[in-house]
């Protein structure tokens, strides 16, 4: 049995049918009142619960092999924040999963995950990734860079179908490997029985990586026509985003994440998706929900 722990999320939900698809038994941990009714129709064994409960997460993870966590809390606020759900769930649930015997522990951190990291996220993200590793159990840590399925339509997706110019902070030059949640599925659910994985801090990103420029370049082929671009200096808002997004904007136009990727496609058996393709998917599955 796998539970996966964040299986109404984006990620968790791709990692989820993966597994169905391979024919594993799965469990998911869900609140009450959660959207999970069609991952049970495909065939998920529910256990009702939440990371902040440490008895709901010990009973989720009875008779359980293995464990993939996607949990996170960001976007969030009230009681459901970083350091109730990322710092003391996580926790709770390595603690839990230890107690009742699970074998392979798969957790989704983040690149840059540092134990002294000064942003909160990737500060607690390195000290939970410190808990597992101590815990006994085998680990896999992920440390995905950006999703492009976050970024690419806030930035450039959204802008460009609906006509408006694609504000970019900075020049819009800064390389980054991002990488699409399905391709971080792939690696998920392929490190469970992957000696190669074991015991492992895997950083992944995209083939090649990309600037905010050739994702602007990559629209207008594909579209056909010329995108309007604006820039404003990190601090200033992107217009009709969250002020989040413009500062973790703001923060990607301060350096550079390039990530070699000769290998682990390979090795884990994941075809990685280019930005061509993932732009070209966009787009087609934008115009047809319209």
């Amino acid at each position: 049995m796998i539970l996966v722990v964040g299986a109404t999320g984006l990620l968790g939900g791709h990692i989820t049918r993966r597994l169905l698809d391979q024919g594993e038994p799965v469990r998911i941990l869900v609140r009450q009142g959660a959207d999970y009714d069609g991952l049970v129709t495909a065939g998920v064994e529910a256990a009702i619960g939440d990371l902040k409960d440490p008895d709901s997460v010990r009973a989720a993870c009875r008779g359980v092999d293995s464990v993939i966590t996607t949990a996170n809390a960001i976007g969030r606020d009230g009681e459901d924040n970083l350091e109730s759900v990322d710092h003391i769930g996580n926790n709770n649930l390595i603690d839990a999963a230890a107690a009742q015997g699970v074998r392979r522990f798969v957790f989704t951190s983040s690149l840059g995950a540092d134990p002294d990291h000064p942003m909160p996220l990737l500060r607690i993200k390195g000290l939970v990734e410190q808990r597992l590793r101590a815990s006994g159990m085998t680990w896999t840590v992920l440390q995905p860079n950006f999703y492009m399925d976050t970024w690419i339509p806030a930035i450039v997706g959204g802008p460009a179908l609906t006509g408006q110019p694609v504000t970019l902070v900075g020049d819009g030059l800064r390389q980054h490997s991002m990488i699409a949640v399905r391709d971080v599925a792939d690696y998920a659910t392929a490190a469970l029985n992957h000696p190669d994985a074991h015991d492992q801090t895997l950083r992944i990103g995209g083939p090649q990586p990309f600037t905010w420029r050739d994702v602007v370049a990559t629209f207008e082929r594909e579209l056909g026509k010329e995108l309007s671009i604006q820039s404003i200096a990190p601090g200033e808002l992107i217009p009709h985003l969250p002020a989040v997004v413009s500062e973790l904007a703001a923060v990607l136009a301060g350096y550079d994440s390039p990530l070699d990727m000769n290998e682990l496609p390979r090795m884990f058996g994941v075809l990685p998706t280019t930005v061509a393709s993932f732009v070209h998917d966009f787009v087609g599955s934008t115009q047809r929900a319209r």
